[in-house]
């Protein structure tokens, strides 16, 4: 079974940037629909943003013109490029495929 580690997490300033990368133990090409998901502390995990293997993406109403979902299926890697990042961005993100999921990234927007 694929695995999937993500990084790239920490703790940043309101305004700023940070790109998450999750990177897949097997080959990503034949994965249809990855996303990233976001859990913050009491809530219920939510969807961030989701690629299609042709490259079509879906976002969050949240954080629409703020994050970008890529991929690169030559480094099996998929990434969050997330900028303008507000307090209410703070949470553990995790990458997903089908039913794997990854240990998640910690993302701390605070001042």
């Amino acid at each position: 079974q694929v695995q999937l580690v993500e990084s790239g997490g920490g703790l940043v300033q309101p305004g700023g940037s940070l790109r998450l990368t999750c990177e897949s133990s097997g080959s990503i090409r034949s994965m249809v629909l990855m996303g990233w998901y976001r859990q913050a502390p009491g809530k219920q995990r939510e969807l961030v943003a989701r690629i299609t293997s042709g490259g079509l993406t879906h976002y969050a109403d949240s954080v629409k013109g703020r994050f970008t979902i890529s991929r690169d299926n030559a480094k099996n890697t998929v990434y969050l490029q997330m900028n303008s990042l507000k307090p209410e961005d703070t949470a553990v993100y995790y990458c997903n495929f089908a039913m794997t999921w990854g240990q998640g990234t910690q993302v701390t927007v605070s001042s």
